[in-house]
């Protein structure tokens, strides 16, 4: 039975035993007939919300919630498996084994509570393979699937993980839409602990920084274990969350070189058993630093242990070394590397450019200027050299000491950064160009031509343009935050532009917050009014859909300081900008007046589409301030402009309008027909955020015309197409939908107009 089946089943069971009818279940609930018969009947899976105003409508218990939760969450993902691979063969570790093992023992199956581990040590200690090895050890134990991020605790060149960004990643491989996200870090990690109530899971968070990352990140749930490794004591952890620490030191001698024999063949290591015992030395018995070495031996069988020994002697005369582990390891990565062919060498020194979590192919060809047939035969080099490791969805990673040493050789080599990094930003930039004409309802100005080497994605369908988007979401918010260079402020401010689209049709309001904060910042100290108008009418749009209406007015106020700087076209984009958010913020006389302004600057243009569009500001303001005949006066004027244009989108903001006016005017079914005329034009352009404001006064007529079922099945088809935008308005139009069967709600609602 598939999970759309299950979930209808055990609904209908619930609602029978709550003696509870479809309409009773609708009215006390607020979601349609219709919806719950779809549900029960296997063709449909609720949104969050929806699912959490059924169970409270059944007031189900929390073993039968547990079970609809569960039965509802894998809507749009397989188990996840993010786990990393482990190592072909294990070695050493036989007491910290030991130590997990008896973590585990006193709970078998895990039912009682969950359960939370801290692998502590140095960088290179190998923790991270540690807990990757033991989780891969017990997954059977966790058939709901294994969850995964590197928190990237201690990157010279990165802030640590916001634990609000990996508790995304987390909701998305457990079958959250991107939309359904909540804004806050306090929000997502309220839902991941419901998404995991009844899951049993295996969550590794690798290389955290402290106590305050990891916690919103605990699942506290029984039947799940929680892996941490970290170079940090978390004491804390232990104090407060009853973690079991596992400190890790160096392999011992033997382990040291049973894991160097492992990579190279016992025999080779007995037939040269001093100088082996030598190599083990030099590495310090780091883990990495054997790894790298074992597999750099493993490439050149013919090379002499003794030889390799005295060559990683002189490297490590060369890295200074101090007798600091650290510089041992450094000395590897210089052994290592000087093996390497010059172009190899070139794609791993470019690699170490890259500010986030994982490389995708395309992303490192772009860096490196070079098509990615050719990058990825380098990048398999670099695997096999352990200088590299991939992910669970096979992008590529650079543990942060080998990205610090391969940064160090971007500077000695005197390679071409400022290039690279413009490639890598053109990259993300002129691909979200593309990927946005799938995605977005906005039509991005083209951007000018790309670097040389800049690699284009082909992209034939939304699917694969939000597959774009996704793998790369990471990528440009650690270029966003990580540059730093006053020639790339050009390049930050279009990058962060090109990506209002997705930001706005995915609902990434927190994401759009800081980028803009950045881009605004950079327009500012390029002094380009253009982009500073454009940056804060997008911050302000931004805020304005999380519900800080009041934060909008310092953005706005940076608008209306620079306007005066813009040429005719731009100004009167601004214009149009400044009429939206006024007209959010309910301030409808400068919402007509800004409407206005761009209307006579567009008429003087003579742009008839832009005429168009400046019409609908204007007949929706007029609607707004009860100017109804005016209204439908000034839409009618702009319907043949739109339609010969083909602007089926801002055709469809006209239909709206119209059906608000002749609501006004007390015609309900006009008002009702154009309503719904505006709902198929926003179908058709896929515009969810302009439909979901139509259902929101449709709904209104439809109460006024006696038909509350209608009515409240309407509201709630606006609080899901919000939700799934993360607008602040779906909590709104939720407590619509709910007042519906209160007797007053008629003229409350006919008041609110």
């Amino acid at each position: 039975m598939d999970n759309k089946a299950t979930f209808g089943r055990l609904l209908r069971e619930a609602r029978q035993r709550s003696l509870l009818t479809l309409e009773s279940l609708a009215e006390a609930s607020g979601v349609s007939v219709r919806a719950i018969s779809d549900m029960e009947r296997g063709k449909s899976l609720p949104r969050q919300a929806t699912l959490g105003e059924l169970m409270d409508a059944l007031e189900l218990d929390e073993a039968d919630r547990r079970r609809l939760v569960r039965a509802s969450a894998r809507r749009t993902q397989q188990v996840p498996r993010q786990l990393p691979p482990d190592l072909a063969v294990f070695c050493g570790r036989e007491d910290a084994l030991a130590r997990v093992g008896d973590v585990m023992s006193p709970v078998p199956g895990l039912d009682g509570h969950a359960v939370v581990s801290a692998i502590v040590g140095m960088a290179g200690i190998g923790k991270t393979t540690l807990a990757v090895h033991w989780a891969h050890q017990v997954a059977d134990r966790f058939p709901d699937g294994q969850l995964y991020v590197n928190l990237r605790g201690f990157e010279d060149s990165e802030q640590p993980l916001d634990p609000g960004e990996a508790l995304g990643g987390f909701l998305r491989a457990l079958g959250v839409p991107s939309g359904d996200l909540p804004r806050g870090t306090a929000e997502r990690s309220v839902l991941f602990r419901e998404q995991t109530a009844s899951r049993r899971l295996i969550v590794v968070l690798d290389n955290a920084h402290d106590e305050e990352q990891i916690r919103p990140l605990l699942p506290h749930t029984a039947g799940c274990l929680t892996i941490i490794t970290s170079r940090n004591r978390l004491a804390g952890l232990a104090a407060g969350e009853g973690a079991s620490l596992i400190s890790l030191d160096v392999w011992t001698r033997q382990e040291a070189l049973a894991a160097l024999a492992a990579r190279i063949g016992e025999e080779r290591c007995r037939a040269e058993s001093a100088a082996a015992a030598g190599l083990a030395e030099l590495c310090g018995y780091l883990p990495l630093a054997v790894a790298v070495v074992g597999a750099q031996l493993s490439a050149t069988p013919e090379m002499p242990l003794r030889l390799a020994a005295r060559e990683l002697e002189e490297a490590r005369l060369d890295a200074l070394s101090t007798g600091d582990r650290r510089a041992d390891v450094r000395a590897v990565f210089s052994w290592s590397y000087r093996a390497l062919d010059a172009e190899t060498a070139r794609v791993f020194r470019h690699l170490a450019l890259h500010p986030g979590p994982a490389a995708s192919l395309e992303a490192a060809a772009s860096l490196v200027g070079t098509r990615p047939a050719r990058v990825r035969r380098h990048l398999r080099a670099l695997t096999s050299a352990s200088l590299l490791s991939r992910d669970a969805d096979g992008r590529y990673v650079l543990h942060d000491l080998v990205r610090a040493y391969g940064i160090e050789l971007v500077e000695k080599e005197r390679d071409d950064r400022l290039a690279a990094e413009i490639r890598l930003m053109d990259y993300l930039r002129h691909n979200a160009y593309t990927a946005g004409q799938y995605v977005s309802r906005y039509k991005a100005d083209p951007p000018g031509p790309a670097a040389e080497g800049v690699v284009h994605v082909p992209v034939d369908s939304r699917e694969e343009a939000l597959d774009w988007y996704r793998q790369e979401e990471s990528t440009t918010t650690a270029v966003l935050r990580v540059v730093q260079d006053p020639r790339l402020l050009r390049h930050c401010v279009d990058l962060v532009l090109e990506w209002v689209g997705y930001n706005t049709v995915v609902g990434r309001w927190t994401e759009e917050i800081t980028a803009e904060r950045i881009a605004l910042d950079a327009a500012g100290a390029l002094d380009d009014p253009i982009a500073m108008v454009r940056a804060g009418a997008n911050l302000a749009r931004a805020l304005i859909e999380t519900g800080n209406h009041d934060e909008a007015n310092e953005p706005i106020k940076v608008m209306f300081t620079h306007m005066h700087r813009l040429s005719d076209p731009h100004r009167a984009r601004a214009e149009l900008n400044l009429a939206w958010l006024r007209e959010q913020q309910r301030r409808f006389s400068e919402a007509l007046e800004h409407g206005r302004n761009a209307l006579m600057i567009y008429r003087g243009l003579r742009q008839p589409d832009k005429i168009g569009r400046a019409l609908g500001f204007v007949g929706w303001s007029l609607a707004a301030l009860g100017e109804y005949r005016e209204s439908i006066a000034t839409c009618e004027e702009a319907l043949p402009i739109l339609q010969e244009a083909g602007e089926r989108r801002l055709e469809a903001d006209l239909w709206s309008t119209i059906g608000y006016a002749w609501h006004g005017l007390g015609d309900l079914d006009a008002a009702v027909a154009a309503y719904e005329k505006s709902l198929r034009l926003f179908d058709e352009v896929f515009d969810d955020y302009g439909a979901a404001e139509v259902w929101d006064h449709l709904a209104s007529a439809q109460l006024e015309r006696g038909d509350a079922e209608q009515a409240r099945a309407s509201w709630t088809r606006a609080a899901e197409l919000f939700s799934a935008l993360r607008v602040a308005r779906a909590a709104q139009m939720r407590a619509k939908a709910q007042a519906v069967a209160q007797p007053e709600t008629r003229t409350a609602h006919r008041a609110e107009r």
